[in-house]
Protein backbone atom coordinates (compact mmCIF):
# COMPACT_ATOMS: atom_id res chain seq x y z
CA UNK A 1 0.00 0.00 0.00
CA UNK A 2 0.93 3.70 -0.45
CA UNK A 3 1.26 6.03 2.14
CA UNK A 4 -0.14 9.34 1.88
CA UNK A 5 1.20 12.94 2.81
CA UNK A 6 -1.26 15.58 2.29
CA UNK A 7 0.31 19.50 2.12
CA UNK A 8 -1.04 22.91 0.60
CA UNK A 9 -3.99 24.06 2.94
CA UNK A 10 -4.14 27.24 4.74
CA UNK A 11 -6.43 30.02 4.86
CA UNK A 12 -7.52 31.99 2.08
CA UNK A 13 -10.27 34.68 1.28
CA UNK A 14 -13.57 33.53 -0.54
CA UNK A 15 -12.89 33.58 -3.78
CA UNK A 16 -9.28 32.56 -3.93
CA UNK A 17 -7.56 30.02 -4.76
CA UNK A 18 -5.50 27.07 -3.48
CA UNK A 19 -3.38 23.93 -4.35
CA UNK A 20 -3.92 20.78 -2.23
CA UNK A 21 -0.72 18.52 -2.41
CA UNK A 22 -0.54 14.59 -1.72
CA UNK A 23 2.67 13.26 -2.10
CA UNK A 24 2.36 9.31 -2.56
CA UNK A 25 5.33 6.97 -1.23
CA UNK A 26 5.57 2.80 -2.33
CA UNK A 27 5.29 0.93 -5.14
CA UNK A 28 3.35 1.07 -8.60
CA UNK A 29 1.71 4.64 -8.32
CA UNK A 30 0.47 4.34 -11.18
CA UNK A 31 -1.75 1.62 -10.36
CA UNK A 32 -3.43 3.33 -7.99
CA UNK A 33 -6.74 5.06 -8.29
CA UNK A 34 -6.96 8.66 -6.10
CA UNK A 35 -9.58 10.87 -4.35
CA UNK A 36 -9.92 13.51 -2.51
CA UNK A 37 -12.32 13.62 0.31
CA UNK A 38 -13.24 16.25 3.50
CA UNK A 39 -14.35 16.70 6.36
CA UNK A 40 -16.26 19.77 8.26
CA UNK A 41 -16.45 20.94 11.82
CA UNK A 42 -19.14 18.38 13.20
CA UNK A 43 -20.57 16.90 9.52
CA UNK A 44 -19.17 13.50 8.12
CA UNK A 45 -16.62 12.94 5.66
CA UNK A 46 -17.46 13.71 2.36
CA UNK A 47 -16.13 12.77 -1.40
CA UNK A 48 -14.98 15.92 -2.95
CA UNK A 49 -13.11 14.60 -6.42
CA UNK A 50 -11.73 11.05 -7.57
CA UNK A 51 -9.11 10.09 -10.49
CA UNK A 52 -8.64 7.43 -12.34
CA UNK A 53 -5.18 5.14 -12.43
CA UNK A 54 -4.74 6.04 -16.01
CA UNK A 55 -5.27 9.76 -15.44
CA UNK A 56 -8.04 9.76 -18.35
CA UNK A 57 -11.35 9.98 -15.56
CA UNK A 58 -12.25 12.44 -13.67
CA UNK A 59 -15.37 12.65 -11.01
CA UNK A 60 -16.20 15.58 -8.77
CA UNK A 61 -19.04 16.14 -6.53
CA UNK A 62 -21.68 18.79 -7.10
CA UNK A 63 -20.52 21.01 -5.11
CA UNK A 64 -17.04 21.44 -6.27
CA UNK A 65 -17.57 20.82 -10.11
CA UNK A 66 -16.38 23.64 -12.54
CA UNK A 67 -14.34 25.11 -9.52
CA UNK A 68 -11.88 22.10 -8.30
CA UNK A 69 -9.83 19.93 -10.66
CA UNK A 70 -7.61 16.43 -9.90
CA UNK A 71 -4.32 15.61 -11.64
CA UNK A 72 -1.56 13.41 -11.24
CA UNK A 73 2.18 13.52 -12.03
CA UNK A 74 3.01 9.64 -12.22
CA UNK A 75 6.85 10.82 -12.35
CA UNK A 76 6.54 12.45 -9.20
CA UNK A 77 4.22 10.67 -7.59
CA UNK A 78 1.84 13.39 -6.41
CA UNK A 79 -1.95 14.22 -7.14
CA UNK A 80 -3.48 17.47 -7.19
CA UNK A 81 -6.51 19.09 -6.03
CA UNK A 82 -6.48 22.80 -7.68
CA UNK A 83 -9.71 24.76 -6.20
CA UNK A 84 -10.17 27.87 -7.41
CA UNK A 85 -13.59 30.65 -6.59
CA UNK A 86 -13.20 28.75 -2.79
CA UNK A 87 -16.64 29.40 -0.81
CA UNK A 88 -16.73 29.56 3.50
CA UNK A 89 -18.68 26.03 2.60
CA UNK A 90 -15.48 24.76 1.38
CA UNK A 91 -13.75 24.99 4.41
CA UNK A 92 -12.42 21.18 5.64
CA UNK A 93 -9.58 19.24 6.45
CA UNK A 94 -9.04 17.73 3.12
CA UNK A 95 -7.96 14.37 2.44
CA UNK A 96 -5.88 12.43 0.42
CA UNK A 97 -7.12 8.71 -0.73
CA UNK A 98 -5.87 5.72 -2.76
CA UNK A 99 -6.92 2.12 -3.84
CA UNK A 100 -4.77 0.30 -5.60
CA UNK A 101 -6.80 -0.08 -9.76
CA UNK A 102 -4.91 -1.57 -11.80
CA UNK A 103 -7.25 -3.36 -13.80
CA UNK A 104 -9.24 -1.05 -14.57
CA UNK A 105 -7.51 1.67 -15.46
CA UNK A 106 -10.47 4.58 -16.00
CA UNK A 107 -13.02 3.66 -13.04
CA UNK A 108 -13.17 6.00 -10.56
CA UNK A 109 -14.28 5.86 -6.94
CA UNK A 110 -17.03 8.06 -4.95
CA UNK A 111 -17.29 6.32 -1.72
CA UNK A 112 -14.65 6.41 0.74
CA UNK A 113 -15.02 2.57 2.26
CA UNK A 114 -13.59 1.64 -1.62
CA UNK A 115 -10.38 3.43 -0.45
CA UNK A 116 -7.38 1.65 1.30
CA UNK A 117 -4.96 4.46 2.23
CA UNK A 118 -5.59 7.95 3.86
CA UNK A 119 -3.51 10.48 4.50
CA UNK A 120 -3.22 12.80 7.76
CA UNK A 121 -5.35 15.62 6.07
CA UNK A 122 -4.61 19.28 5.50
CA UNK A 123 -6.52 22.08 6.83
CA UNK A 124 -8.22 24.41 4.14
CA UNK A 125 -9.74 27.71 5.84
CA UNK A 126 -11.54 30.03 3.91
CA UNK A 127 -12.75 33.14 4.94
CA UNK A 128 -15.35 35.51 4.25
Amino acid sequence: QVQLVESGGGLVQAGGSLRLSCAASGRSFGSYAMGWFRQAPGKEREFVAALSSSGGSTYFADSVKGRFTISRDNAKNMVYLQMNTLKVEDTAVYYCAARLSPQYINAVYRNGREYVSWGQGTQVTVSS
